[in-house]
């Protein structure tokens, strides 16, 4: 695939920024604000997580033993185990949503001001 952009010159330029050492990164992960964009990471996520795993396993659950429950019509041929199934669909759709405004509006801030210290101090 041909592309018009030259190649970088050998070496780099001075608009590259320069890798942080291993020490910096060592001494960023231990930092307080690190943290905060873990704690801020992993409070969405575990949450969420734990949720949509439990509303999944109650959908198989369901399915294995509430056979006459979920064959229940609902509109037509429409039964609580169709309507369950595309919960599931539309509960994974939400969860990326939601989680994609969350890391746009709480983590893509701070990790940013992170990248850009890290590059900078380098």
């Amino acid at each position: 695939m041909a592309t018009e952009a030259t190649p970088p010159p050998p070496g780099g330029t001075a608009t590259t920024p320069v890798p942080p050492t291993t020490e910096r990164f060592v001494e960023m992960q231990q930092s307080a604000e690190f943290g905060e964009l873990r704690r801020a990471h992993r409070s969405f996520a575990f949450p969420l997580t734990i949720g949509f795993i439990a509303w999944y396993l109650l959908y198989v659950l369901l399915s294995n033993y509430a056979g006459g429950f979920m064959g229940t019509k609902v509109v037509g041929n429409i039964n609580v185990a169709l309507v369950l199934g595309l919960g599931q669909f539309l509960t994974t759709f939400l969860i990326a949503w939601f989680y994609s405004r969350h890391a746009a509006e709480k983590l893509d801030p701070k990790a940013e001001a992170i990248k850009s210290r890290m590059e900078g101090d380098a």
